[in-house]
């Protein structure tokens, strides 16, 4: 007759503390490691494009036609950036996608917080129902009424000048009073009515107490407007016709076009990262308030 032998209470605990431990372990992996590898992987993909031109725009005319090509460069060739700048009038261009971008900023943040305020803040008949046409602005592409467009502003007189470019900054644009308004909502309304029964008028609460506290929202306006501004080509290629209007947008196409000739691949490469750096460094500087404003704007419908 067989012996059968149970396991004393010791071993039991021992291979329940095991299996904690193992299952510790799997947790630990699946909610600490595995989404940081997942992170790693995605961030290195978006990443090697940048770092590929960054890497072309260094190598010179030799290393360039090497195969297969080299990941690391040999011997960094600086001046491509100075070369890069004297076969356009880049700072020309620079300026005026600083001054462009600048102006787009500076609208965006005027127009579109007093926009938002009286769709949130402010009770009048119709409010909601015009809001609605409003947004629904947003699901209207350029393209569609870009005749239109180019035909007002040059009845107008204002082509070809930077004001197309500008003007409408000024007068609010759709997903930012969204934007703004969702954020607004989250603010109570007992802070208005307090100042209100201090006789506080609705200029001064929008200035002294909703402004204040739409900062991240704010930032993620300027960030958006300023990264539209800087990167628009269609707008500048249809209203700057004269080429000492130019932005850095069109001004690329000239190494685009001319770089079977007299313009090196690496060349056009250093342009595009004068070009993108920029707003690589605004966008590290400002991820804070970009990624507060979207999260915090986005909870109340």
């Amino acid at each position: 007759m067989a012996t059968i032998i149970l396991p004393n209470e010791a071993e039991l605990r021992q291979g329940d503390a095991s299996r904690a431990s193992r299952d510790r372990k799997i947790r630990f992996f699946r909610n600490q490691i595995l989404p940081r590898i997942i992170l790693i992987i995605m961030c290195a993909i978006f990443v090697m494009p940048f770092y590929w031109m960054v890497t072309q725009s260094l190598k010179s005319n030799e290393e360039l036609t090497r195969y297969p090509p080299t990941w690391f460069v040999q011997d960094p060739q600086w001046e491509n950036y100075k070369l890069a700048t004297e076969k356009i009038p880049f700072w020309m261009f620079f300026r005026n996608t600083v001054f462009i971008t600048a102006m787009c900023v500076i609208g965006s943040l005027i127009s579109n917080p007093i926009i938002a305020y009286g769709f949130s803040r402010v009770q009048w008949p119709g409010r909601d129902k015009i809001f609605m046409i409003v947004l629904a602005t947003v699901f209207m592409p350029f393209p569609a009424i870009i005749v239109a467009y180019l035909d007002v502003w040059t009845s107008l007189g204002l082509v070809p000048t930077f004001w197309p470019l500008i003007i409408p900054s000024f007068l609010g644009s759709a997903f930012f009073v969204f934007l703004l308004r969702q954020f607004m909502l989250q603010i109570p309304m007992d802070l208005s009515d307090a100042a209100r029964m201090d006789g506080a008028n609705e200029f001064q609460i929008f200035a002294n107490i909703i402004m204040p506290l739409t900062k991240p929202a704010l930032g993620v306006i300027a960030i958006l407007s300023g990264m539209g501004a800087w990167n628009d080509f269609l707008g500048p290629l249809i209203f700057l016709l004269k080429q000492k209007l130019y932005t850095l947008a069109i001004g690329l196409t000239f190494f685009q076009s001319q770089a079977d000739r007299d313009i090196k691949f690496n060349l056009m490469m250093a342009a595009s990262v004068m070009v993108v750096l920029p707003v690589v460094v605004i966008f590290l500087f400002f991820q804070r308030f970009f990624v507060q404003g979207m999260t915090v704007g986005a909870v109340k419908g």
